[in-house]
């Protein structure tokens, strides 16, 4: 017993200074600023943290460094926030999640060459600010132009629906696309049967030109899209295959991020 102790003794303070390995790319998460619709019951819009931490675990557990922005920056608001659990809860508790949400850049802040991929969550906050904010467009038409990868789930799309490229075309345009649908939409009353939004998402989508996939033309409502540079999914308890998917595309295309 002496001698283990002698040996954790010597070996401790090694453990506490060794530096933390280097991340093998960063990943920028899209956030809205928005906290609610902007009517007067104050419907929630926020980000939905089921489509933000387990995104977030599945890149940091793959060894990626990952960073939010916003349109505002600083802290993000989410909805679904109480009682996470699984590994939205592991996120929270060791990997630094609300650290990381609670200091997002603004568009103009990030350096889009260090990041190899892009990942916009749900909740429908990202339709109000992330969807008409220059700043944000700006940033995302170089990161599309340098080559990294978009993903999405849910509502999430709506956050590169309406970026164009140089020449004028949206990036969306010809792109399968997965997304909320608006049949669904119309269905619930979250937003008033979307009655509330500035845009409905698959309408928004197909205008600018995307190939939208969605309960029509797909048998398994969790699928996720692949059609470079996106990687799209419908709903939220896919948010983490899509992540997942993210990731086996960036290993395929072994474009790493500088820094």
């Amino acid at each position: 017993m002496l001698k283990w102790l002698s040996v954790v003794s010597v070996l401790w303070p090694l453990w506490v200074n060794a530096a933390p390995p280097a991340p093998v790319g960063k990943i920028l998460l899209v956030a809205s600023s928005q906290l609610d619709m902007g009517d007067k019951e104050e419907h929630q819009a926020r980000n939905d943290l089921w489509e933000f931490a387990p995104p977030f675990h599945v890149f940091v557990m793959h060894g990626y460094q990952v960073d939010f922005v916003s349109p505002k920056g600083g802290e993000v608001p989410f909805m679904r926030d109480r009682d996470p659990v699984g590994m939205m809860s592991y996120s929270i508790k060791y990997e630094g999640f609300y650290d990381k949400s609670r200091q997002s850049m603004r568009p103009g802040d990030v350096d889009p060459t260090q990041y190899a991929a892009v990942f916009f969550g749900g909740g429908y906050g990202v339709m109000f600010d992330v969807a008409a904010d220059p700043a944000m467009h700006q940033l995302l038409a170089t990161l599309y132009q340098q080559g990294s990868w978009f993903g999405s789930s849910g509502h999430g799309a709506a956050g590169f629906a309406n970026v164009r490229r140089p020449d004028g075309r949206y990036l969306v345009a010809g792109k399968k696309i997965a997304a909320f649908p608006d049949s669904t939409e119309r269905e619930k009353s979250w937003a008033k049967q979307g009655t509330l939004l500035p845009f409905l998402l698959e309408s928004q989508l197909r205008q600018h030109g995307a190939l939208v996939m969605n309960k029509d033309n797909l048998a398994d409502k969790t699928a996720v899209v692949v059609d470079p540079p996106f990687v799209t999914t419908m709903f939220l308890p896919s948010a983490a295959l899509a992540a997942k998917e993210l990731l086996l595309q960036l290993e395929k295309t072994a474009r790493p991020a500088k820094g």
